[in-house]
């Protein structure tokens, strides 16, 4: 049996399955608050088993609590083919961001049952734990675990505001499973996602062909000043952090300029100690993140921040320690299943484009040890990680559709 272009997924089924994910854990707005290693992060878990279930999949689970659920292949030897992405959700997170990529792994399992379509290497979906990284930094942890990246002992070790451990949370919920990890071994990998960026929607196209991932490094800053009274410190006697922040984010801001379109910048987190409207702020953290896809112009803007930031802020009479909280090198995919998702968007007949990937993605931690790609949908507005985080259903169907399309190409269809 030969790849056709009628082989397409219940768009129906897979709306559905989304919206009744959304459910468990809803925002305030419409979207999603189901972080990771929450009680509702455990009954998102056990849905997606019992859906998993139901289609004839077996479970298993390793020791940083990430869900594999296989479809077994006619060749016992045969290396599986994983798709997946995650469940976790940002704390006003929307219902897509990696949703999509698991249930839309879910929807080709099903259809392939539907079709009667067996495979030769088995499937395996995939659920990443703690991809947002939101409550317990850094993000992408569980498959940068996988990858080799950070070490079990140091992801268990990570905390969360209240002080409570990764490792005793992944227990207190119950899906610290017993599998080491990274031992699996993969013919592929492939993940579903929706853009998290304008481009694809701009350009009314259906399908991002995501060829290379952006490096990223975290950096994270403390400008030290003194905490003194707004009204009766003198202005020349002043040593103000929140000044040390102000030029760090214009030169981070001037930095990025300076190499469009190949690169972005920005500070996001900022904490401001004491927080009174009376008291010059004596301590600022903060922490830049600059990404590009290619590795020199990456590593030539965090030297140009290292070179540059310490003499801004010495002659603001402030001190600035900083250091790397978070780092990847871009990944490029492989060829192959580029290539096959290309062929797939053809067969069907959805226009498509390469895209590199403004984001990070468990994909690019798993493109170190396995051949992976990338799919990705158009967004609203490009907005992500927001409540009003938005797609359509055609959207999603035309990503599962040629997510299907490059999993059997890859998993190889049974005649």
């Amino acid at each position: 049996m030969s790849l056709q272009s009628n082989m397409r997924i219940d768009a129906d089924r897979l709306w559905n399955s989304i919206h009744e994910m959304a459910k468990i854990g809803p925002g305030i707005a419409g979207g999603s608050n189901r972080q990771t290693l929450t009680d509702d992060d455990a009954k998102g878990r056990k849905l997606f088993q019992t859906w998993c279930e139901d289609a004839g999949l077996t479970m298993g689970v390793d020791q940083m609590g990430t869900m594999f659920m296989r479809r077994e292949g006619t060749d016992p030897d045969a290396l599986p083919v994983y798709v997946g992405s995650h469940l976790d959700t940002q704390p006003t997170g929307g219902r897509y961001d990696g949703v999509l990529g698991v249930l839309g792994a879910l929807e080709i399992v099903r259809t392939l049952n539907d079709l009667g379509i067996r495979t030769r290497h088995p499937i395996v979906l995939t659920n990443w734990t703690n991809e947002e990284g939101t409550r317990f930094a850094p993000a992408m942890m569980a498959s940068g675990v996988f990858a080799g990246v950070m070490s079990l002992e140091e992801a268990y070790a990570k905390t969360d505001a209240k002080g409570a451990t990764f490792g005793d949370e992944l227990a207190r919920i119950g899906w610290k499973g017993e599998e080491a990890v990274g031992a699996r071994k993969m013919r592929a990998f492939l993940e579903l996602h929706i853009e998290q960026g304008p481009i694809l929607e701009a350009e009314q196209v259906d399908i991002g062909v995501v060829t290379h991932g952006q490096g990223l490094r975290w950096i994270q800053c403390t400008v030290t000043g003194k905490e003194s009274h707004t009204g009766s410190t003198p202005m020349p006697m002043r040593r103000n952090a929140g000044r040390g922040l102000a030029q760090i984010i214009e030169l981070v801001h001037a930095i990025a300029m300076d190499n469009v379109p190949n690169a972005v910048g920005a500070i996001g987190h900022i904490d401001v100690y004491p927080n009174s409207r009376n008291i010059i702020p004596g301590k600022v953290v903060f922490t830049i993140d600059f990404r590009s896809h290619e590795i020199d112009r990456l590593n030539a803007m965090v030297e140009r921040f290292e070179r540059e930031a310490p003499k801004l802020c010495e002659a603001l009479g402030v001190e600035l320690a900083y250091e790397t909280v978070g780092q990847f090198d871009p990944p490029a995919f492989d060829r192959t299943l580029v290539q096959s998702i290309r062929d797939g968007a053809e067969r069907l007949g959805y226009s498509h484009r390469d895209i590199v990937s403004g984001a990070g993605h468990d994909a690019c931690w798993i493109n170190n040890v396995a051949p992976t790609a990338m799919i990705m949908c158009p967004c609203v507005d490009g907005l992500s990680h927001n409540e009003a985080e938005e797609i359509t259903r055609d959207w999603a169907k035309a990503g599962a559709d040629v997510l299907l399309h490059a999993v059997l190409e890859t998993a190889e269809i049974v005649e």
